[in-house]
């Protein structure tokens, strides 16, 4: 074979190269696409799962604490999901006060979604324990109840607001 037809055949094996590169990066950007995008809903086992805790103004205090470091700066002082940090993520945070969306989702497909995380919001199984977790659960309620005039307990004042 002559220098030229090596020429022509491994420009070929570029291209060829390139060209499944090139449907492999497309492939993978579609993968993530669809991983990122994919459905926010629990399985049915954890949507039947039953909070253990009773929501008392002990567990909602917890849960008040618990919002102010993990989740306010996200999800807003108000859970109405404007946090001081919302606009900076790919996702809008959660609306807890949108009375509709919190009466159509069950305490074990909130923990759910607070256990496994999907981003941009973290994975907080290795974060919280499983008792901080359900009380950040009976927390996030409040906001729901809140805007309905539903809710029947004093709570005590919540000293995040003023915090970091």
């Amino acid at each position: 074979m002559n220098r030229g037809m090596q020429r022509v055949e491994s420009k070929r094996n570029l291209r060829t190269l390139g060209t499944a590169l090139l449907c492999v990066l497309i492939a993978g950007g579609i993968a993530l696409a669809i991983y990122a995008t994919r459905n926010w809903s629990a399985a049915a086992r954890a949507r039947r799962t039953r909070n253990p805790l009773p929501s008392n103004v002990e567990t909602l205090a917890a849960g008040m604490r618990i919002y102010g470091e993990h989740c306010r700066s996200c999800h807003g002082l108000n859970g109405d999901g404007k946090g001081e940090k919302a606009a900076e993520l790919s996702v809008a945070p959660g609306d807890f006060t949108d009375t509709q969306k919190m009466s159509e989702s069950t305490d074990g497909e909130l923990f759910w979604q607070i256990t496994r995380g999907r981003l941009p919001m973290p994975a907080f199984a290795d974060k919280l324990n499983e008792e901080e977790r359900w009380e950040v659960v009976d927390y996030i309620r409040t906001f729901a109840e809140r805007k309905n005039g539903a809710l029947s307990l004093s709570l005590p004042q919540d000293e995040t607001a003023t915090g970091p």
